[in-house]
């Protein structure tokens, strides 16, 4: 399993498909997948049967994940690639266009 440039929490950008353009939080990371959760990003309809939690049931919005590559790191207000680097004998992500540690 490869190790993603991209961690939950994360702003990020997106840079193709329907969204791109829209920015937003990481929400969940699936590895197996190669795709993550972006907070506004890809909104679906899911149907819900009533449950405890939910007694009415219904029509829910919410987030789809998107495949990992069509989306980039924001560094203020400007999307990166980022890198990694050992700095004090630990592997840290930087960003690639203004050399800065994240993490």
């Amino acid at each position: 399993m490869a190790k993603f440039k991209i961690k939950k929490g994360d702003k990020v950008k997106v840079i193709a498909g329907n969204n791109k353009g829209t920015e937003g939080a990481v929400l969940k990371v699936y590895p197996l997948s190669n795709r993550v959760t972006v907070e506004g990003v890809q909104m679906i309809k899911k149907h819900v049967k009533p449950s405890a939690s939910n007694p009415n049931g219904g029509i829910l919005e919410r987030e789809a994940p998107i495949h990992i590559s069509n989306v980039m790191l924001l560094d203020g207000s400007v999307a990166s690639r980022v890198g990694r680097k050992v700095v004090d004998g630990k592997t840290k992500r930087y960003v690639k266009k203004t050399d800065k540690i994240i993490d």
